[in-house]
């Protein structure tokens, strides 16, 4: 394991045979995905527990869904140009200037969070209006979105931390505190939902806040597991800990390579995000029930695609290590072991959802006009989910490159140039199946671009 507590030797993989590195990219890759099974279990809860309330008050969640995935892919993009770093110096066995990267990235990433932050605050009053939502559902949006926007300092404290961690090796523990934070917001979602109430014959407190509760149980309990993780990053990991002797001053290298790394990241992800909220405004003007079936749907799916964003982060940890090794040609290898198995488990994935989305809408929804549009649509779009898995893990790997800014266009010219163009055409025609059919056609054109990407070897 080496002195940095990592599960990686990246020198010693060079003579590994296909089966040992198809069992390293597993290792890593399986705390990775239950951590994805966590979060997205906590997207299945929240929709669930105000799904109960009505369609309404679950519209009004999916009305500002693309929203707040903007604000997470800002996030996102921050915190990746700078831990991707930290794989290349792990990697380059050069820890003390880990140390450092780490450090400036608290620093920039922070002050990100609050700027983030404020322009939420102030957007929340009219996002929902903006966005074309109905009467009956624009309070309960912009107060949904205003708690998400208070806590981003917290989401992005998580984010930062566990991605610094994994990309030392270790994905172990931020899996396991992505489960420790789904029970939390079960608890705190179950405490702030719903008034106090009896269940059975046991009194149980609550706040009764409705769709704000959903957003502030969860942000209570991104603050639970973003402070783990910063404990155990400054003072747990043998490679990261605090060292009091060393400087923490801000480097101008280290920020212009954040920069270099994940501007191209953050800008691609508001574009891509942009997208979604335009696309949230082609489907609002189809009704409460379409928005609402919209919003399912697109969490059911996170089912699928959640393997691929565990084994991304396996991808981004073991290629970003390679290339700071200076061994391009085993980093070129483990980006197609990586986004071969997501393709493959994605189709098994895929398929299992096919036959099993009238269950998962049972459970997020108790509306049938919203459960039967939700099934539909989502049948459509599972068809492509290997396509997806070679999109998503791929990009892993040339993050761990450092490659974002190629992959960054391509994204936009998919998503605006084929899924928006498309929805355009086929939402007044085919109403929320247009829409969906539209994904269907992007997500195959981005992972055929994304595979052809790796082939021409120009990213390392």
């Amino acid at each position: 394991m080496g002195k940095n507590n990592s599960t990686l030797d990246i020198n010693a993989l060079g003579e590994t045979s296909l089966q040992e590195r198809l069992s390293l990219v597993w290792k890593l890759s399986l705390p990775g995905i239950l951590a994805q099974i966590s979060e997205i279990a906590m997207q299945y809860i929240d929709a669930a527990m105000v799904g109960s309330l009505g369609a309404a008050a679950s519209a009004s969640i999916g009305l500002v869904a693309s929203s707040t995935w903007l604000m997470g892919g800002l996030i996102q993009g921050s915190a990746a140009g700078f831990y991707v770093q930290i794989a290349h110096s792990i990697g380059a066995r050069d820890e003390k200037k880990a140390r450092k990267i780490l450090h400036n990235g608290y620093a920039i990433t922070g002050l990100v969070s609050l700027v983030l932050c404020l322009i939420g605050v102030i957007l929340s009053r009219y996002l929902p209006i903006w966005l074309g939502g109905s009467q009956d559902i624009v309070s309960d949006a912009s107060a949904y979105f205003l708690c998400y926007a208070l806590f981003i300092p917290a989401r992005m404290l998580f984010f930062y931390s566990a991605g610094s961690l994994q990309c030392t090796g270790n994905m172990k523990l931020p899996g396991i505190v992505s489960a420790l934070m789904c029970g939390l917001d079960v608890l705190f979602n179950a405490l702030l939902i719903f008034p106090s109430r009896y269940i059975g014959k046991v009194y149980v407190i609550g706040a009764g806040m409705g769709v704000a509760g959903a957003a502030l149980g969860t942000a209570l309990a991104f603050v639970c597991a973003g402070i783990m993780l910063a404990i155990a990053v400054n003072v747990k990991s043998s490679a990261l800990k605090y060292r009091k002797e060393e400087e923490k001053k801000l480097d101008p290298a280290v920020l212009h390579e954040a920069v270099r790394i994940g501007l191209p990241m953050a800008l691609e992800q508001s574009a891509m995000s942009g997208a979604q909220v335009f696309s949230t405004s082609i489907v609002a003007p189809l009704g409460t029930a379409a928005i609402a079936a919209n919003s399912f749907a697109v969490t059911a799916e996170a089912l699928c695609y959640m393997p691929g964003y565990g084994i991304q982060s396996a991808s981004t940890a073991i290629v970003g290590q390679a290339v700071g090794a200076k061994q391009n040609d085993l980093a070129r290898s483990f980006a197609w072991l990586t986004t071969a198995m997501g393709m493959i488990i994605m189709s098994v994935t895929g398929i299992a959802m096919y036959f099993l989305c009238p269950y998962v809408f049972m459970f997020l929804t108790p509306v049938e006009e919203v459960r039967k549009l939700g099934i539909q649509v989502l049948r459509i779009e599972l068809h492509a989910e290997p396509f997806f898995g070679a999109s998503i893990v791929a990009a892993g790997a040339l993050r761990g490159a450092g490659d974002t800014l190629v992959p960054g266009l391509m994204n936009l010219v998919s998503i605006w140039g084929v899924r928006i163009v498309m929805a355009e055409i086929l939402a007044p025609k085919m109403g929320l199946k247009g829409v969906w059919i539209a994904m269907l056609c992007e997500l195959i054109f981005r992972g055929t671009i994304f595979l052809v990407r790796l082939y021409r070897k120009r990213w390392v």
